[in-house]
């Protein structure tokens, strides 16, 4: 049996990236799985031949006892590990994920399985785990994760574009560079381009409310720009509905999943060049633009906006890719459980 880690998704009144992973593979997974919170944990007396599969990020502090519980080897433990962002970038991230993940790597040594969601993400740990000089760990391994985030059909790319509306997904830190895309946008804005630009995330609590208040601001003389704060699935999907463009200007991501969701629905992407956007990218249908490059960003997202023959061709490769589904995801996880 799969015990699944639902610790901190139970509790999250939002979906987040990382809750939308564990959210999905719980109903990818099925009877194959049985959902757990660390409270609950020993009331499932877990077995040898057991699986304890988690997606989530924890430290000792937050969970009293899991290195003991590591230790007794009660039953087997899998993790998909996301990134080390928080240790590359402290300045810029939570300063409790900053505090949490020493910890969360140093964990991670000690389980029997992990997977990474990238190749980037991989290297990150393995490089840690050297910094650390830490001996003997588990393999590292690579898995895709799901592209359609709401199990919603996939669909030929439309004949006609859609009116030109840029979605921009994530919470709103400095990490995702919402600051930077609305600059960008507010130079296209500037030189007579009419287009609309909507934020779709909750608001960091540590770094977020200050890029709320100039989005915010900002609105007021420009009136193609919204946000729509911890938005619903449902309301997720009506703003991808009628997206032209999707971008990621971030400055770090461990996968970058609104690339694959926007992929799913035949939305051209347009991302930061980072090694773990590339990877998704290479398939087609997203173009990588240098991070922080004002002018490249504004070049590529006019061309998005205005010239219909380069998005009917992003688009048609977007809609004709290979993605995973997370049922395709909770398979390759599953069959590498029974396997060991």
């Amino acid at each position: 049996m799969i015990l699944l880690d639902t610790t901190r998704t139970s509790r999250s009144g939002h979906r987040s990236g990382l809750t939308r992973v564990t959210g999905r593979l719980a109903e990818a997974l099925g009877d194959r799985a049985r959902a757990v919170t660390w409270e609950s944990l020993g009331k499932h007396a877990p077995a040898a031949g057991d699986w304890f599969l988690t997606a989530e990020v924890f430290s000792e502090a937050e969970r009293p006892g899991f290195r003991a519980f590591l230790d007794r080897r009660a039953c087997r433990t899998a993790a998909i590990f996301h990134d080390a962002i928080p240790l590359r970038l402290p300045h810029v991230t939570w300063p409790q994920s900053v505090a949490r993940h020493p910890s969360y790597l140093g964990l991670l040594s000690s389980f029997d399985r992990i997977w990474a969601v990238s190749v980037a993400s991989r290297d990150e740990l393995l490089g840690f785990w050297r910094w650390q000089r830490v001996e003997r760990h588990p393999p590292v391994d690579v898995i895709a994760l799901g592209a359609d985030f709401d199990a919603a059909p996939r669909r030929p790319a439309p004949q006609t574009p859609p009116a030109p509306v840029v979605l921009c997904v994530g919470i709103l830190e400095p990490r995702k560079n919402q600051t930077f895309l609305q600059e960008v946008c507010r130079r296209l804005w500037d030189s007579g381009q009419r287009f609309e630009l909507h934020y779709a995330g909750r608001i960091n609590p540590h770094f977020g409310k200050p890029i709320a208040q100039a989005i915010r601001a900002a609105a007021k003389s420009y009136p193609g720009l919204h946000f729509h704060e911890a938005p619903s699935d449902v309301v997720l999907a009506g703003l991808m509905e009628r997206a032209r463009v999707v971008a990621l200007p971030s400055i770090a991501e461990g996968c970058g999943l609104p690339v694959l969701e926007s992929l799913w629905r035949g939305i051209p992407c347009i991302a930061s060049d980072l090694p773990s956007i590339r990877e998704n990218a290479v398939g087609g249908g997203c173009l990588c633009v240098k991070a922080g490059d004002a002018d490249s960003w504004a070049f590529a997202l006019s061309q998005l906006l205005s010239d219909d023959e380069i998005w009917r061709g992003l688009a048609r490769d977007a809609s004709v890719r290979h993605l995973v589904t997370w049922a395709d995801c909770a398979q390759l996880l599953a069959q590498g459980l029974s396997e060991d």
